[in-house]
């Protein structure tokens, strides 16, 4: 703190120039929990020596935020009433600092980040960046008073639960997980939070924990998260160049087609909108993104099939879109889904009986981002879709699944 109290760096004139006293103040003091940050008030006096200076210290008054990870300056709020500083360690070296920028000021909108950036505002080093800027361990970062919506900030202070699932795979560069159907992975649209605050809630203690991809809310099984930044970027990695590979289970109705055989692949590109309502929805369109899934039959029942799909790319929605524009839609998916079959499944007394949507992602196979080592989790079909495919075969007698299951 000496150091930078008069601009200089290392200080020349050490205590007989400046006084620091680092005491704590009220309404100043972080939250409990809130480790590895420590806040200051600077007090400056000026002895004769002193007066030699081009120019006056400016940093009274600023908060130094001291973290050691990305992970924890990604759940803290830089303030909404004074300059903040923040110096950059090993977490958050190599990110953008437009990336960075929107993981510290939680709810503020992507255009004012982008206009404190442009405008100069955000110093880093005492110096201007651009957007695309990637931080260095050390970086002194300087972030204006910023201020968010009230109902962002009301929120900000609601404790958020935290939530054990079961754990498939541990060690210290990621964390494999079998997530639940109904559970979103992050918070946003309406939703307060998600599995990622829920085990950051859960592991107060964790210095990096992001998600390595995404599952749809109404998606069971295998979800990947890094607890390393070399981790995220090498899993990443793999994600871009297609070579991860990702399974799911879903039961579809309709009649899979006899001249498909037992394998079926759909390249129909895919495009985003938004409903009149605001909703994200996805349909086939020729101008949209390039899309790829390849469909293996596992058992088919009349008016039931359960396939496998293998992801060749990972577009919003991809299984789910590809297989209604086959006029198999997934049972019990309420975007895309046949709406009528979808309220009698539902039913407390519908035989076959389903409550929820039959997409599960049931094995993820992958290389370990730091050793190289093939691994492969897999995520049993959970006791509600097991059980509808038991009813169906006692609906049909005879038939039986021809690929396991896992349980």
């Amino acid at each position: 703190m000496t150091e930078r109290a008069c601009g200089r760096r290392p200080c020349r004139v050490l205590t007989p120039c400046v006084q620091l006293v680092a005491s704590r103040y009220a309404g100043e003091q972080p939250d409990p929990g809130a480790s590895k940050m420590t806040v200051y008030r600077l007090h400056l006096r000026r002895p004769p020596e002193y007066r030699t200076m081009r120019r006056p210290p400016q940093t009274a008054g600023q908060i130094i935020f001291r973290m050691k990870e990305l992970g924890k300056i990604s759940q803290k709020s830089v303030a909404s009433d004074q300059v903040s500083m923040i110096e950059i360690d090993d977490g958050a070296a190599g990110q953008r600092i437009d990336n960075f920028l929107l993981r510290v000021c939680k709810g503020v909108p992507k255009s004012h980040i982008y206009r404190i950036l442009r405008s100069g505002e955000v110093r880093v080093n005492k110096g201007r960046v651009d957007a695309q800027y990637r931080l260095e361990h050390g970086d002194l970062v300087r972030v204006p008073p910023i201020r968010i919506a009230q109902g962002t900030e009301a929120s900000a202070h609601n404790p958020i639960p935290a939530a054990h699932f079961e754990i498939l795979f541990e060690d210290d560069h990621m964390l494999v997980i079998d997530k639940p159907a109904g559970v979103a992975v992050h918070g946003g649209s309406g939703v307060a939070f998600g599995v990622i605050e829920q085990m950051r809630a859960a592991r107060p203690q964790a210095k990096f924990l992001e998600l390595v991809h995404r599952l749809d809310r109404e998606t069971s099984g295998v979800l990947m998260l890094a607890k390393k930044r070399a981790a995220l970027v090498s899993l990443h990695e793999q994600i871009r160049e297609n070579r991860m590979d990702k399974r799911y289970f879903a039961c579809v109705h309709g009649e899979w087609a006899s001249d498909w055989g037992r394998r079926r692949a759909v390249k129909e590109p895919l495009h985003k909108y938004l409903t009149a309502d605001g909703e994200r929805r996805v349909r086939v369109q020729a101008d949209g993104l390039a899309s790829h899934t390849v469909f293996n039959l596992v058992n088919r029942w009349p008016d039931y099939a359960l396939l496998e799909a293998e992801l060749k790319t990972g577009r919003t929605h991809q299984i789910r879109v590809h297989l209604a524009h086959l006029e198999l839609p997934i049972a019990g998916d309420v975007k895309y889904g046949d709406f009528s079959l979808n309220k009698e499944l539902a039913r407390s007394n519908a035989r076959p009986g389903l409550k929820r949507m039959f997409l599960h992602a049931y094995r993820l196979k992958l290389a370990h981002p730091a050793t190289g080592d093939v691994l492969q989790f897999e995520a049993p079909l959970p006791a509600e879709c097991r059980r509808f495919i038991d009813q169906l075969n006692e609906i049909n007698k005879g038939a039986t699944p021809e690929t396991n299951t896992h349980g």
